[in-house]
């Protein structure tokens, strides 16, 4: 944008020790929208004052996080949000300037990959152990605990790059590559885990499932390795903790809600004083996928 007499003096208040002039220059500059964002990045060049640098960042992460929010915003009024586009978008919190490019070449090849071993004669169980076999053994994709130290271990770009993450992670990478190859797997809302289920669904009865769809489900999936549990691992498991096995666990997650659970739990990474206003702002993503 173009450096204009408005502009300049704005920036001559950043670093204005009040409070209040502060905030009403940021909230002119974040009313000028997104490509006043190389002159902010000009002026944090050319600033020696660290004080004024994170103003500075402040100011950029803003006007990203606006952008952010519309782009939520158009994904959830699609007819069908897709995973992929929800968790890019995640990603794109952190990293605002994500090369989305890279990101879809990688997943491609994964796709294309796995393609290759399938055909129609195999088993539920075969082309599952298909996908697993070449995810976690060929790219060596590693599950870890949850740790809100690592901000890095729930975006899909991060996940790639090292091939580790948690159980959210792998289970939306997971999901992304089996719903672009037509396996029926879906995410259900298991007490305390993330765990995904393997339907006898076919294309387009999604909305027609009964009301406790657990007869449907062939097997479970453990995100974080890949290995696979039967109905009587399950129940074991709702034995074990003390919870009725009730229909509404069997069902799967909408891809609006995982997308949901992927801010909240990200959000968690910033509890910390210092970057509270992420907490807060990604919560407000996560209550913004929730409206009608």
């Amino acid at each position: 944008m173009e450096e204009t007499r408005e502009i300049s003096a704005l920036f001559h208040l950043i670093d204005d020790p009040d409070a209040e002039v502060f905030s009403t220059v940021s909230d002119k500059i974040i009313s000028m929208g997104a490509n006043i964002i190389p002159n902010l990045e000009h002026l944090w060049e050319t600033t020696p004052d660290e004080s004024v640098q994170e103003r500075i960042e402040l100011l950029i992460h803003r006007l990203h996080y606006c952008d952010l929010t519309q782009e939520f915003n158009r994904w959830k009024k699609m007819p069908e949000p897709d995973l992929l586009g929800g968790a890019l978008l995640v990603a794109k919190f952190q990293y605002p300037d994500l090369d989305l490019s890279q990101v879809l070449q990688d997943i491609e090849k994964m796709r294309r990959n796995i393609w290759l071993e399938l055909n129609s004669y195999l088993t539920p169980l075969e082309q599952t152990n298909v996908l697993t076999t070449i995810l976690y053994n060929y790219y060596n994709l590693k599950g870890t605990e949850i740790n809100y130290g690592e901000p890095n271990g729930f975006l899909l770009n991060k996940v790639l790059e090292s091939k580790n993450g948690n159980s959210i992670s792998n289970g939306i990478l997971y999901l992304i590559l089996a719903d672009l190859l037509d396996i029926p797997i879906r995410a259900i809302p298991i007490p305390r885990q993330f765990i995904l289920a393997y339907f006898d669904v076919e294309p387009g009865q999604w909305e027609q499932l009964p009301s406790n769809p657990s007869s449907l489900i062939q097997f479970y999936i453990d995100p974080m390795s890949g290995q696979v549990f039967t109905q009587k691992d399950v129940e074991t498991y709702f034995r074990r903790i003390s919870v009725p096995a009730t229909a509404s666990f069997f069902r799967p997650y909408s891809n609006l809600r995982i997308i949901q659970l992927l801010l909240e739990e990200f959000a968690k990474c910033f509890e910390d004083d210092k970057q509270l206003y992420k907490f807060e702002e990604l919560m407000q993503l996560s209550a913004l996928l929730g409206e009608e």
